[in-house]
């Protein structure tokens, strides 16, 4: 089944939280099967910012980078998918960026890695992997 990383789950991977196992799991598997996993633009600007913010630009620009060599299919918004986040958002109060991540989900009919507690408003729509 098609996975989409959640920004949550990607940076428990990078910072190597506790958990973050599941996730370079899901890597290697994706790897060895050449099924990767998926990830929105806007989801990956997420991370971008979110390591801009605690750390600096260079080191963003330096994760971007290592991300790029992960197993994962950058996905770009289309008009199908903003309308599914728009419905998210409007109907479920997800946070705008989570939208994306869960409207991807539902439209490839795949399974949202995350560990964000905010997608418990959809879990009764798409499956989701807690990491």
């Amino acid at each position: 089944m098609v996975k989409v990383l959640d920004a949550s789950a990607l940076l428990m991977f990078l910072e190597k939280e506790p958990g973050f196992e599941k996730v370079k799991d899901m890597f290697v598997k994706s790897s060895a099967n050449g099924k990767y996993l998926l990830m929105t633009t806007v989801n990956l600007g997420e991370v971008y910012y979110f390591v801009m913010k605690e750390y600096s630009s260079h080191d963003a620009e330096d994760i971007l980078a290592l991300i790029q060599t992960f197993p994962i299919e950058i996905v770009s918004v289309d008009l199908a998918l903003a309308r599914q986040a728009a419905q998210y958002k409007a109907g479920k109060g997800l946070p705008y960026a989570d939208c994306f991540a869960a409207a991807l989900a539902k439209l490839r009919k795949g399974e949202l890695v995350t560990k964000d507690k905010d997608f418990k408003a959809v879990e009764g729509e798409i499956k989701i992997v807690w990491v």
